[in-house]
């Protein structure tokens, strides 16, 4: 509705960056009001955490700020810098730090410093990217978006905040909770987990960040086929993608997590099951986007606390009984609730789901190619070639029936 170059989009930018940098301030005020509190609650097992707990406050205002620049250079249909800066320039910035540590070059203390302010760096090459195409227009004076606009914004921002704040209290709460409950050592061994299934969530991010926009467009043209078939398309992708990866990965599980401390294998299956909750996610990923830009936006507010809640309470249970696989479990449980849920609304509402018979013919393949890969697991002395073996058999019986029987028509 705001989109119009010539009026520099009424001052859009300027007027999300004002919300950003307000929400920024109270939370900081919050945070160092309370910072006793949460201190105490880390004191026993993950004392160290303490000494740099305010380094969290940089990296908190670097992630707003990028967040508030990405979700207007998405409107204006520009995605590819956006996740070049986090994805690529943020990890390569870390993985420099964390070599110059490993070679003593820089302390631990200077690694949290530059560490924090490293979270800086994507907001500020966003900045850059959006002066040189005449996108960045600041100024409280190029605002012209009128009262009854401003109090549908901040109605519906209201709601949105509470899913966004749920979406991040749910992507933190089992890496908080591990620390609270079992101590630093074992949160870096989940945490590293966390860090692999990310990755494998990339290509389904992309997707969803290409195709977000569209569904904004389909909901204000009331075009309900061509957000159909996109909600369909983007599952079947997003399942072919996401399930493909994770065989690849757990295929080769024991080879790959034995270049790491034998602690770390205590981690295969937190993230056998975090990878089960994330399929799930990845799968029903455009109902979000579906949901949250309908007029049943505020329904979600009841999911998203749902959400919260299950994961927190299934914790306090399965961490005490299971440790870190309990914290996997519990997560994957909420998620596949939560996005069930999710569906047979909209679909109760709307009429459209995601589904196609192929679909379900992709994950009966999966689960051949998982239990032949496993029954042929230790067929050679040599762990190489057996990774090799794995890995060519894995990509011959999953994407290689994909392929020959047309299963997936996105991704050939």
């Amino acid at each position: 509705f705001f989109k119009n170059k010539e009026k520099k989009h009424h001052g859009f930018l300027s007027f999300i960056l004002l919300i950003g940098f307000a929400g920024i301030l109270i939370t900081s005020l919050l945070f160092l009001l309370f910072q006793e509190h949460l201190e105490s609650i880390y004191l026993k097992k993950s004392a160290l955490f303490i000494q740099y707990f305010i380094w969290i406050i940089p990296i908190g205002v670097g992630y707003v700020l990028y967040l508030i620049l990405d979700v207007y250079l998405r409107a204006l249909f520009k995605n590819i810098v956006s996740v070049f800066a986090l994805d690529i320039v943020l990890r390569l910035g870390v993985t420099l730090i964390l070599i110059l540590l490993w070679v003593e070059l820089i302390s631990f203390d200077l690694f949290v410093a530059i560490h924090g302010l490293l979270f800086l760096l994507p907001r500020l090459i966003l900045f850059v990217f959006l002066f040189k195409i005449k996108e960045l227009h600041l100024g409280i004076k190029n605002i012209r978006i009128s009262s009854k606009f401003r109090k549908i914004i901040f109605n519906y921002a209201a709601f949105n905040y509470i899913n966004s704040l749920g979406s991040v209290l749910v992507n933190s709460l089992d890496i908080i909770m591990v620390a609270q409950y079992i101590g630093l050592r074992a949160t870096g061994v989940y945490s590293t987990v966390v860090f692999l299934t990310s990755a494998l969530q990339v290509p389904y991010k992309s997707l969803v960040r290409v195709s977000s926009p569209l569904v904004s467009e389909y909901w204000k043209s009331r075009e309900m086929d061509k957000m159909k078939d996109l909600y369909t398309r983007v599952s079947s992708v997003s399942l072919v993608v996401g399930l493909g990866l994770f065989l690849l990965v757990w295929v080769n599980v024991d080879f790959l997590f034995s270049f790491l401390k034998n602690e770390f294998k205590a981690g295969i299956w937190v993230f056998f099951f975090l990878m089960m909750g994330r399929l799930m996610d990845m799968f029903f990923g455009l109902n979000g986007s579906i949901f949250n830009t309908s007029k049943k936006y505020k329904y979600d507010v009841v999911f998203t606390l749902f959400l919260i809640f299950a994961v927190y309470y299934l914790n306090t249970i399965m961490i005490p009984l299971w440790g870190m696989s309990g914290a996997a479990i519990s997560t994957a449980l909420a998620f596949f609730v939560y996005n069930i849920g999710r569906m047979i609304f909209v679909y109760s509402i709307y009429k459209i789901h995601p589904f196609n018979k192929n679909q379900f013919i992709i994950i009966g393949v999966g689960i051949l190619t998982l239990i032949t890969c496993s029954f042929l697991n230790n067929l050679f002395i040599n762990e190489w070639i057996q990774m090799l073996f794995n890995t060519s058999l894995a990509i011959l019986l999953f994407f290689g029936s994909i392929f020959l029987f047309s299963l997936e028509q996105e991704t050939i």
